[in-house]
């Protein structure tokens, strides 16, 4: 982590409520926050240039509270999100939600409505508290301006301690006005292993394991510990998995590394992990829709033993019943594993080559399968590829295969590269084709699951990494609720690559109308004009690719413009409507009617 050079106040002196605020954030190591400007807290906004704080001024506020979550993700620091009291705090909620579920820790500060008329129904009033207390760790309303650096000090720590969002409530009157006080210096908080009693038994399962396998999750990201975990694997001789959309938690390039669980992951993956005896799920929550059937498998072992380590002792057993349940973080338990198994003799040593060339064999198996897989094969995709041969989106151009673009761009993609990833059916299938070689490299919107997540949060990572490629998925759905910050991109000189799967429809749910209501399509159609134009229109560039062997090269043109001359660029690929599987298969049953007029709407 680089020092901060910025002088911060020292001892009890006499300031505004305002500067509290802002030199606590400096002490903090502050130097972006993401908003819209706002009279609510213009005060403290006047004094964050001298400050060495840079503010980044956006389209909308859920836009900037996604790129205090990208920041944060990509950082490991506090991203800081900021708006006027009312609506554009509001407008934070959903954002927030996706940072919540992805452990994020951002801090939003909601100024809000005067103390003297706060009750009245005055202009842009709201009780803002209620509304993200589902959503985050820790709450601070500023109650008297005396308190002003302590509260928000206290949001700073809390938010990396609780490994999540925090919330700073301040009345905006309570940034005016004279106070002694002193700027308190950051808390941070040094995590242990675990407890000695349940690492022994964790360590004990683990030497007379057969088959054992490690689930490889966000935790290992955010305590910076997948050399740790490859260690322990190596170890092992241990096959390791990603949880669901932590892609980046294990490099892709090792021998043991077998991809991704969950929707749309890796069979490999799922094939390995269901012959386990034990499984070490190693700073992840086990998720539900993480561990859901796919590809037709029902790949959790049933009898396995299960070892979950998490920094949260309520995720310890949530979802899965498990045999241990240590309580650590997971640099550290996997560091105090290992060095309980050194020197050891372990069952499983007797099978390592064996294992090992089974890892290998069914990887080569999943890449050949993914090689051959240029489209879907359910009915209704088939019947659009056959009708849409004859159509021709540009000249020369042909409407392609969501696959066989992934692929593609898999290819093409840097090994240092930043990716995230939105919501909806093309993006969930590019699981399979995701691949990274270091931590905090892919950034997707979670268990939340919000459309408009991936383009503020990839603007967000550059912002912390702008040494880094930084690279964007959606699908038109998703990227219409969020293109317009193209416009901060350009107005602030930040650079990404945004690549828009153009298939005219709401994809992930329309495959729901095909598998459970008979094809009967209701909004699912979305005609919408050439979005590479409107980047243009913005002040980006944009690039139309309606044929296969420009994907690759179109992709490095974009991440050569951003890196090497600070250009946005749209990417927008013309694909067929053809559809994967379902997101909620589990979800959905049949339709039944009871009345006459509906009887035919089964």
């Amino acid at each position: 982590m680089v020092k901060d050079e910025r002088q911060v106040v020292e001892g009890i002196q006499k300031m505004t409520p305002s500067e509290a605020f802002v030199e606590t954030m400096v002490a903090h190591g502050v130097k972006n926050i993401f908003g819209i400007m706002g009279s609510a807290f213009m005060d403290a906004m006047d004094i964050f240039t001298p400050a060495g704080i840079r503010f980044i001024s956006v389209v909308h506020e859920q836009g900037a509270a996604h790129m205090a979550d990208g920041y944060s993700r990509a950082s490991g620091r506090q991203g800081v999100v900021i708006g006027q009291n009312g609506p554009g705090i509001s407008n934070c909620v959903t954002a927030i939600a996706a940072a919540y579920w992805a452990h994020s820790p951002v801090v939003i500060v909601t100024p809000e409505a005067g103390t003297r008329t706060m009750g009245l129904g005055g202009f842009q009033e709201c009780n803002q508290l209620p509304m993200f207390q589902e959503f985050t760790k820790y709450q601070a309303h500023v109650n008297n301006p005396a308190r002003m650096a302590e509260y928000t000090g206290r949001c700073f720590d809390r938010a990396l301690s609780e490994m999540g969002p925090t919330q700073l409530n301040i009345p905006r009157d309570h940034f005016y006005g004279e106070i002694e006080t002193e700027i308190p210096r950051p808390m941070p908080l040094e995590r242990g292993p675990g407890g000695k009693e349940s690492l022994d038994r964790a360590a004990e399962l683990l030497a007379q394991a057969r088959f054992p396998v490690i689930v490889s999750g966000g935790g290992v990201v955010m305590a910076d510990g997948v050399e740790q975990c490859r260690a322990l694997a190596e170890r092992l001789g241990a096959p390791v998995v990603n949880s669901y959309q932590h892609n980046d938690s294990f490099p892709a390039s090792h021998p043991l590394w077998c991809g991704p669980l969950g929707y749309q992951g890796s069979k490999a993956g799922m094939k390995l992990i269901s012959q386990a005896d034990v499984v070490l799920a190693l700073g992840t929550r086990l998720g539900p829709f993480g561990t859901l059937p796919q590809h037709g498998m029902d790949y959790w072992p049933k009898a396995a033993q299960i070892i979950q380590v998490d920094a949260d002792n309520k995720m310890l057993g949530l979802v899965k019943k498990i045999s241990v349940g240590i309580c650590g973080d997971a640099k550290a338990a996997a560091e105090a594993l290992l060095e309980r198994l050194q020197g050891r003799t372990l069952v499983s040593d007797a099978t390592k080559a064996e294992r090992a060339a089974k890892i290998q064999a069914e990887k080569t198996a999943w890449e050949q399968e993914l090689d051959a897989w240029t489209h879907e094969t359910d009915p209704y995709s088939l019947e659009m590829i056959e009708e849409q041969k004859g159509e021709t989106p540009f000249s020369g151009g042909q409407y392609l295969h969501p696959r066989q673009v992934l692929r593609e761009l898999e290819k093409a993609l840097p090994p240092d590269v930043m990716l995230s990833t939105d919501i909806g059916n093309i993006n969930s299938v590019a699981h399979s084709y995701l691949r990274f070689e270091r931590p905090r490299s892919f950034f997707a919107p979670m268990s939340f699951g919000n459309c408009g997540y991936a383009f503020p949060t990839i603007i967000g990572a550059k912002v912390a990494r702008p040494d880094r490629p930084a690279v964007s998925y959606a699908g038109d759905g998703a990227w219409a609720m969020s293109m317009v910050e193209t416009m901060t991109c350009v107005r602030h000189g930040i650079p990404v690559t945004a690549v828009v799967f153009h298939n005219r429809q709401w994809g992930a749910e329309k495959k729901n109308q095909v598998d459970f209501y008979n094809r009967r399509f209701v909004a699912g159609e979305l005609d919408s004009p050439s979005f590479a134009g409107i980047a243009r229109s913005m002040g980006a560039e944009g690039i139309v690719v309606d044929r296969l062997e420009d994907v690759g090269p179109s992709l490095k043109k974009a991440i050569d413009m951003q890196m090497n001359e600070g250009k946005t660029c749209i990417i927008e690929i013309m694909c067929t409507r053809e559809l994967g599987d379902p997101f909620r298969r589990d979800a959905l049953s049949k339709p039944v009617r009871f009345l006459d007029k509906y009887r035919d709407y089964v």
